[in-house]
């Protein structure tokens, strides 16, 4: 009997080491497959190659860019008086940013400049200086004036109003 009590242990022992093997075996395996996915994949690839036509093409895409860039029309500046009471007066000059070469000649032409100095001067005979008193009341100016020239263009688009003067008497 005594015999057959030492003979149990050594079945677990094996056992133990055979689970260690087939693992051992199994993550080789998986390591192998993993390196040959990733040789498989990569084996079509070459450098990428530059010719002198794909990079003169790649200058004139460039160059098609900075047309769109945008451009600044100073405009005349403006006496206008304001509405309400006291009767104030304001003198601003308004730069227009404008979006691209065909906006910009296109706000140039005399009959939209006309234009826009008319509904500019019509806006700001509307406001009071209570209006534009404050930062918030500037900018909304701003916006108003984007959006009023905005209306006169057809092809053009004013990105940003910029005051380079601002004077409320």
């Amino acid at each position: 009997m005594a015999e057959t009590q030492e003979k149990a242990p050594a079945p677990k022992r094996n056992l133990g080491m055979i689970l260690q093997i087939a693992f051992a075996v199994l993550n080789i395996a998986v390591m192998g497959a993993g390196g040959y996915m990733v040789y498989a994949s990569t084996m079509g690839w070459e450098n990428p190659k530059i010719t002198e036509e794909d990079a003169e093409r790649e200058l004139a895409s460039t160059s098609n860019e900075a047309d769109l860039s945008p451009l600044v029309y100073t405009m005349d500046k403006f006496t206008v008086n304001l509405g309400g009471e006291p009767k104030r007066t304001i003198r601003l000059e308004v730069n227009l940013q404008m979006l691209g070469k065909e906006g910009f000649e296109e706000v140039m032409e005399p009959e939209n400049r006309a234009k826009a100095r008319d509904r500019i001067v019509r806006l700001l005979n509307d406001k009071s200086f209570a209006d534009l008193d404050s930062i918030q009341g500037k900018l909304f100016l701003k916006d108003k004036i984007a959006g009023e020239v905005n209306g006169i263009l057809h092809r053009g688009v004013v990105k940003d109003v910029f005051f380079s003067d601002f004077v409320v008497q």
